[in-house]
């Protein structure tokens, strides 16, 4: 009986303990299940990543399309901008400069002469000017006012003023107009002697008197050039475009600041039958303020005067004529009772210095002798038969 009491209790226990092993197993499985269903549901709801691509081999992006955008005046941008913006900001100052010959007179230079007038016809030429005060006051050359019977400016807008001649000064080919009422415009004059060679120029001025405010851009070919003649010295010289009337035009540099006053062109070589382009010359502009100051205040310029008539010595001079040096003024000719007579000055004299500083390239005889006034006492450094001397002169003031 006991025996069989133990067995029943055995066979209990191992049942029992069968029991809990399967239903554990299934009570874990089941929950596991449950788990396993609630992250795939997790994962499907989510966005699927990319696929991994090797670093050594990156995946091409597609290019992006670009939106366009209108051309428009405010975001349009070229090369030629400051160009541009320079011509805009000087064109309504610039002015085309008639002049009504008077009866037997002829103007010289650069103006345009208006072709098939008719007897009986007033004659008249043109050239070109620009406004440097907002008092009217305007800036012109001295070959196109010369001859004149009466004169008038034609704006901006095309209109047309009456101009009254304030000065002239024929050394420097500069004058300066006046007009009334208010004006359309006022150019800036810069500082021509910051200039540097290579450096954009742009010239506006009225060619042939009908084409009003032409722009011709160019380049700052050389500075400081002379031409002989009765041209004016250290003259800055470009290769934009300058044609007859645009005479008494501004030169502008691309901050729009006016750096010359255009004067005149060479046509042709004096070395061969060659036509020569490119070659045109300007006033600078410090020259031009200082000489347009002395005309507004007193109508005309004051120079020193030396009393001689000189050749400029450079490397073909000297060649020619045997010279000592390659740089200085040759005297030709002493004016009796002039202040360099005075002083003892002779014909063939050599000027090689005024008042400590050489004559060269770069310093004349005249722009030296235009840092002085009448009456001043300068200190000459003359060569005479090879021989340095020194003369002091007193300065004269220049004849009308």
């Amino acid at each position: 009986m006991e025996r069989g009491t133990k067995y029943a209790l055995i066979f209990g226990m191992i049942v029992t303990l069968l029991v809990g092993v399967v239903g554990g197993a299934l009570a874990g499985g089941g929950v596991a299940w449950y788990i396993a269903q609630q992250q795939l549901e997790r994962v499907a709801a989510q966005p699927s990543a990319p696929a991994a691509v090797p670093v050594s081999a990156p995946a091409p992006l597609p290019a992006p399309t670009p939106t366009p955008e209108p051309i428009t005046g405010t975001t349009r941008q070229t090369s030629d901008m400051p160009v541009v913006v320079a011509v805009q900001h000087v064109s309504p100052a610039v002015v085309t400069v008639v002049n009504t010959l008077a009866s037997g007179s002829q103007s010289s230079g650069l103006p345009f002469q208006v072709p098939g007038q008719q007897n009986g016809q007033p004659r008249r030429s043109s050239g070109s000017g620009v406004i440097i005060s907002p008092d009217g006051y305007i800036l012109t050359n001295n070959h196109v006012i010369e001859g004149q019977q009466s004169l008038s400016v034609i704006l901006f807008d095309g209109s047309r003023r009456d101009a009254t001649l304030v000065g002239a000064d024929p050394l420097m080919d500069l004058a300066v107009l006046k007009v009334g009422g208010e004006v359309p415009g006022v150019a800036t004059l810069g500082d021509s002697d910051a200039l540097q060679p290579g450096e954009t120029v742009i010239a506006i001025g009225s060619p042939l008197g009908d084409f009003r405010n032409t722009v011709t851009v160019g380049v700052v070919s050389a500075l400081n050039r002379s031409i002989g003649g009765d041209a004016p010295e250290g003259l800055i010289q470009t290769d934009a475009a300058i044609n007859s009337g645009n005479s008494g035009g501004p030169l502008i540099n691309l901050r729009g600041e006016v750096v010359g006053i255009n004067t005149l062109v060479v046509r042709g070589s004096g070395l061969g039958s060659a036509p020569a382009e490119g070659l045109g010359f300007a006033v600078p502009s410090t020259t031009a303020k200082r000489v347009s100051d002395q005309l507004i205040a007193n109508g005309k310029v004051v120079y020193p005067y030396l009393g001689v008539r000189f050749g400029t010595i450079d490397a073909m001079l000297a060649l020619d004529n045997n010279l000592p040096v390659s740089a200085g003024a040759l005297i030709a000719a002493v004016e009796s009772g002039g202040p360099a007579a005075q002083a003892g000055l002779r014909a063939g004299d050599i000027i090689t210095g005024v008042g400590g500083t050489k004559l060269g390239q770069s310093q004349s005889l005249r722009s030296l002798l235009l840092e002085y006034q009448p009456g001043d006492t300068i200190t000459l450094d003359v060569l005479r038969d090879g021989k340095p001397l020194s003369l002091d002169i007193t300065l004269g003031t220049r004849p009308d």
